[in-house]
Formats: C-alpha cells, sequence, structure tokens
C-alpha cells in the first residue's frame, strides 16, 4: 500500500465512522469505518517502514579503482 491509498482509506473509515448514519440489518457501518481506519493507519506505517528502509539502500554509489595509466612524456 502506499501513502495515498492509506491515506484514503482512512479518511472513507473516519467519514463511515462519524458521518454516516443509515443503518443496515445485519451490517455495521461504523464498525466497518472503524476496520478502514486501522487499516489506513497500518497501511501508512508499513509505507514510512519501506520509505525508510529503501532510502538505505545506496544507489548508484560503485567505487571503480582506476588503473594506472604509463604516459609518455616528450622531451
Amino acid at each position: 500500500m502506499y501513502i495515498g491509498t492509506s491515506i484514503f482509506l482512512f479518511a472513507l473509515g473516519a467519514i463511515l465512522k462519524f458521518a454516516v448514519t443509515a443503518t443496515v440489518a445485519g451490517f455495521s457501518i461504523q464498525t466497518a469505518g472503524v476496520i478502514l481506519m486501522v487499516v489506513g493507519i497500518v497501511g501508512l506505517i508499513a509505507s514510512f517502514l519501506f520509505l525508510a528502509a529503501a532510502g538505505n539502500r545506496r544507489r548508484g554509489d560503485v567505487v571503480v579503482e582506476e588503473r594506472p595509466v604509463e604516459r609518455e612524456y616528450r622531451r
């Protein structure tokens, strides 16, 4: 999950939990909202951890030793 998806899930869960007052038989919309908020928070934490792990890897830092070059000097 990426950061945007996690924020979207959290916002959708908050809307279902706090703003929707409709009732459905056999299904709790508020509980679904809480579940979506928890999934959004877990996804956000996981996204930050993956970004931090990717930032620790150094890409492109390759050390190449140069060979000594013999030059002819003209006198």
